[in-house]
This record gives C-alpha cells, structure tokens and sequence, in this order.
C-alpha cells in the first residue's frame, strides 16, 4: 500500500482528528477505501470530486455542492479567495526567481510552493514569512549549473533528491504538481470555478501535457526527472509522458525511505553524466 496513505492513515488517529475533507475523485485512488475505514473509527467525512470530464459547467456544480455542505456563498469565497491570492503572488515571486533570475534552489521552490496547500496553517504568519524569505533571496548570487532540471509527478518521498541533483552540476527550475498546487494561474482567473477548472492535476494528461510543454519551453529545461510513487496508479503515466514529451526523461519511483537509496543515486547520476555529454558535444 502507498506510504501516503498509510501516513496520512496514522497521522489523523495520531492527532485525534475528527472532521476530514475527502477527495473522492481525480486524485488517489486509494481514497475512496481510506474514507470508509475513516468513517468506521468515527471520523465525520465531507466529500469532494473533480468532476471526470474536464468541463467548466461540471467542476462549478461539484465545487457548488462543496459549497452547500459548508453553507457558504459565492461572495464569501471569493472574498477568502482573494485573500490568498495575495500570497499566491509571492510564491509565483519565488518561482520565477527559480528559473528567471535563477536565485532559488530546487528544494526551495518546492517547499515553498507545496506549502501552499494549508499556508502553514496561518494565513497571515505564512505571507509574512515569504516575504522574508523574498527579500534573503533576493541579495543572492545567481545558481550556475550547466543542466536544467524540470520535476514532473507527485511531490517527492525523498527531500534530498534535490541537493544530490545540484552537486552534480544539476538546478531544478520547474516542480510540476507543487506548482499546480500553488494556483499560479489562479491569481488571473475570474472566480473560484475558473481557478479549479484551469488546474492540471486531477483530470485527463492532454490538459496536463500542454501545460508541461508550455513549461519546458519556457524555462529551458534540458531533462526531465519524472516521480511516481511505489503502488501509485500514476506510475502508469510514465508510458504516456515519455511519448508525449520529446525530451531526455527519468523515472524514478520512492517508498517508504525519505531519502535516495543507493540503487536510485547510481541511476541518477548516470543519468545526468549522459545529459552534460551530450551538452558538451
């Protein structure tokens, strides 16, 4: 069983939770049998799914529902909305300072971006303290390593697949899903249903793929580092990504280890020691 799940499984009874949104389409697909054994132990469920067609009117009904379970209005949303759109433009600030003025490291723009998912639990604290990171950042000299990295599936087991990558003459410039999370579309969009509408993550690879090409062209990647995580229904995505995406790929897969074992080093390496190469031909 993926190590998500069980984490997630231990964490909640660990921490006594009692309430637990569950997203019970388009993303894992482990969820729908966590839900149940939630709801055996008591735990109160409120459901939410993407909808499996990748329609604008579809997502608004499913994200209308959601709604109603919380008895809000279309005001108050946006009104909250608007709120964290203010610190979505710092971390769409960090990521650009990742691949533009190349002052951010790779692990960084994933923390930081992934972050966004809860805002650290406080709002507010979480702005201040990206703009703080911000202006550290900024007093920087810029990263020079020859490859540019682009990573590509769900936010890594393993933390330091980054800082090995970068002691191989390796930046990452591009953190896919983290990045999704973060809404950077989002700030343009006109309301709530637009923002979830134009979010690559839970509905079909064509919407994903276009937006990954779009990536990989502007940030100049030179290879992509593709992770799946072990009895994951994603793995299978690979096949489709490496057709699709005409660029040098690696996939790699973690477990329950947090950091890369050896096996994946080796692979890693091999595979960047290929790529600098080809780039000194």
């Amino acid at each position: 069983l993926c190590a998500w799940i069980k984490g997630i499984y231990g964490a909640c009874l660990e921490n006594n939770i009692k309430e637990i949104v569950g997203v019970m389409e388009g993303d894992c697909s482990n969820t729908k049998a966590l839900i149940e054994v939630f709801k055996l132990r008591g735990i109160k469920i409120y459901p939410f799914s993407f909808p499996h067609s990748h329609s604008l009117k579809d997502v608004e009904i499913e994200i209308r529902k959601f709604m109603d379970i919380f008895n809000v209005n279309e005001d108050k949303v946006e009104q909250v909305r608007k709120r964290l759109n203010r610190v979505r433009k710092l971390a769409k600030k960090i990521d650009e300072m990742t691949y533009i003025d190349n002052k951010v490291n790779g692990f960084e723009n994933h923390l930081y971006q992934v972050s966004l998912s809860d805002f650290n639990g406080n709002i507010d604290e979480f702005e201040e303290h990206l703009k703080k990171v911000i202006e550290g950042m900024e007093k920087r000299e810029p990263i020079n390593k020859k490859l540019r990295l682009g990573y590509i599936g769900v936010p890594p087991m393993i933390g330091d697949i980054y800082e090995f990558s970068e002691k191989l003459n390796a930046h990452f410039v591009y953190n896919e899903v983290q990045r999704e999370f973060a809404f950077p579309r989002g700030i343009e969009a006109a309301n709530i249903f637009e923002q979830y509408y134009n979010y690559t993550y839970p509905y079909d690879n064509e919407f994903r793929i276009k937006e990954l090409k779009k990536q990989i062209e502007k940030r100049k990647i030179d290879a992509i580092i593709h992770y799946t995580q072990a009895f994951c229904h994603r793995a299978v995505e690979d096949i489709v990504l490496k057709e699709e995406l005409n660029i040098p790929m690696l996939n790699i897969e973690g477990d329950k280890l947090n950091t890369l074992d050896a096996r994946t080093k080796l692979r890693l390496e091999a595979f960047l020691d290929m790529l600098l190469d080809l780039k000194q031909k």
